[in-house]
């Protein structure tokens, strides 16, 4: 069992800047993958970005890219999601999620077996 703890969501006026944190506990030596997905009111939940535990390789939604930065500590068991230029339709509950294994497709929510609870951000006009 691994068990996700998200943090540093809030409100923010658009073009403002957020860092989110995932604290990973548990069996968290068998995390593969740790993922960042959102879902705004009345919307799917949609891939953000995602990193490689180990080796540290990333990759974003093209809505995101260059915006949003994923990272680990390893150390600290812990994955950030480095938010700037926010805008409005950056609003969402954003969840961390990790899987143990390799996925023919990171960007499926399917394919994750742990999530944390998630945390609200919300950017304003």
């Amino acid at each position: 069992q691994v068990q996700l703890v998200e943090s540093g969501g809030g409100l923010v006026q658009a073009g403002a800047s957020l860092r989110l944190s995932c604290a990973a506990s548990g069996r968290t030596f068998s995390s593969y993958v740790m993922g960042w997905f959102r879902q705004a009111p009345g919307k799917e939940r949609e891939f953000v970005a995602r990193i490689r535990w180990k080796i540290g390789t990333t990759d974003y939604a093209e809505s995101v890219k260059g915006r949003f930065t994923i990272s680990r500590d390893n150390a600290k068991n812990t994955v950030y999601l480095q938010m700037n230029s926010l805008k409005l339709e950056d609003t969402a509950v954003y969840y961390c999620a990790t899987v143990a294994r390799a996925l023919p497709d990171y960007r499926d929510r399917r394919g994750y077996d742990y999530w944390g609870q998630g945390t609200q951000v919300t950017v304003s006009s």
